[in-house]
């Protein structure tokens, strides 16, 4: 095929705008989405090698306000700082491998197949050897070729040379090295968590999630069990806040790491629906809002970003609070850090909850976290006739759901299931207490 073709054909393609392309015959619409996507494979081709030979020419990016290509990448495009890593990580593999980079460069293979070729040539099984290297790279590339590739042939190719070169002193299920776990950001907000692990250290996630994957009592999922994906998510999350709470985390920034949220504190204290059915935040006004986070009835992650305040009064139940005083959006004042539920508390609640409270749960006291009845925002004391001890889990029902909860007149938890559950509503005594409700 001509090059000049290519890029004569591709160029007439971009050419064209939004509302042409809706007025193209079916025939000619069928040859510019090729010419298009052809277009964008070259265009891709010219990105990788222009940001490796930035890094190669080891410009300065300090003088920019930059500390690396890729942050500079990420800053100047529509590229989030992963996606930049991943194009300056090729691009410097393909200037150490000239043949993954004449296929690429070339338009017969992707740039994530070019990825993966590259991942395995440059750490190659360890029992492989060095002669085996070039023929093992032409079965990747004949593998990679074409537009009926896909990834998971290719990742199949990968793993059966693997098996066949290895080592017989350190298999590849025992090799550290392979070990690889990324997180990244969604657009949606959440993050997506993939790995590869050695045999040990999966073996000790598994045992580790084992012990909290046990299924739910369904009476506060009427939608019927959790499934075990929906549980390990729930073990996982557990594991992270038992290492986070521990203290034996490292210290970053001067002070242990943990879970911070920002937020107003008219928009923490609780709203209620006005006549026209919108919260009604009292005499504040949107800069009073803006002084903390920004905008209007929205709490702030330093790594995540925005998050709803119902969440956030969830997590300020139990949590260390730092007031600031805050005037056009620079701190005035610093107060004094306290614990809203304080370990005197927490070790009342355990001797009276043994766990967490919620009917059927039981889970025990170190899984736990104390709620306030009434939010201690809305003016709630934080009392032990004002907390209950609940697990993470039922701690997001009490806050995301009709369920209700209150101290009985002896002074224990009763939860009022919602209508959904129970039409009459009948309250329900705490987790290992029994019997009917005190007058």
């Amino acid at each position: 095929m001509n090059p000049g073709g290519i890029i004569e054909s591709g160029a007439a393609a971009l050419s064209l705008h939004v509302k042409d392309v809706r007025r193209l015959p079916e025939s000619e619409l069928l040859a510019a989405a090729v010419d298009i996507s052809r277009e964008i494979e070259r265009l891709e081709t010219l990105r990788v090698a222009a940001v490796a030979e930035i890094d190669e020419r080891a410009v300065s990016f300090d003088t920019l306000g930059f500390r690396s290509v890729k942050l500079w990448l990420a800053s100047t495009t529509l590229l989030e700082v992963p996606a930049a890593a991943r194009i300056l990580a090729l691009g410097k593999a393909l200037r150490r491998q000239p043949e993954i980079a004449d296929a690429f460069e070339g338009g017969r293979i992707s740039a994530d197949h070019a990825s993966l070729i590259a991942k395995f040539c440059e750490r190659p099984p360890r029992g492989m050897p060095a002669e085996a290297l070039d023929s093992c790279r032409n079965v990747l590339l004949d593998c990679a070729t074409g537009p009926t590739a896909t990834t998971d042939t290719l990742r199949g190719t990968i793993a059966k040379l693997e098996r066949i070169f290895e080592s017989d002193d350190l298999p590849a299920s025992e090799d550290t090295d392979r070990n690889e776990f990324h997180a990244s950001k969604t657009l949606n907000g959440r993050v997506a968590v993939k790995g590869d692990f050695d045999s040990v250290t999966g073996e000790m996630l598994l045992t580790a999630l084992s012990a909290l994957t046990k299924p739910r009592n369904p009476v506060d999922d009427p939608a019927g069990m959790r499934t075990p994906g929906q549980r390990r998510a729930e073990a996982f999350t557990d594991i992270l806040r038992h290492y986070l709470n521990s203290g034996a985390a490292p210290v970053e920034g001067g002070e242990r790491p943990h879970l911070s949220l920002h937020v107003n504190a008219r928009d923490l204290a609780r709203t209620e629906p006005n006549a026209d059915g919108h919260a009604d935040t009292g005499s504040s006004t949107p800069a009073d809002h803006a002084d903390m986070v920004g905008d209007k009835d929205v709490a702030w992650m330093p790594w995540m970003g925005p998050l709803t305040v119902a969440t956030a009064r969830r997590i300020a139940c139990d949590c260390d609070l730092t007031p600031i005083v805050m005037k056009d959006g620079v701190p005035l004042d610093l107060g004094r850090t306290t614990r809203t539920v304080s370990k005197k508390q927490r070790r009342a609640l355990a001797a009276r909850d043994n766990g967490c409270a919620f009917p059927g749960c039981g889970e025990p006291p170190a899984h736990c976290e104390g709620h306030h009845i009434e939010h201690w925002a809305d003016g709630g004391p934080t009392d032990l006739d004002n907390l209950v001890l609940l697990c993470r889990y039922h701690h997001r029902l009490l806050h995301h759901s009709h369920w209700e909860v209150e101290i009985g007149p002896d002074r224990h938890p009763w939860f009022t299931p919602p209508s959904s559950v129970d039409p009459y509503k009948k309250p329900i005594p705490a987790h290992n207490r029994a019997g009917p409700l005190a007058a």
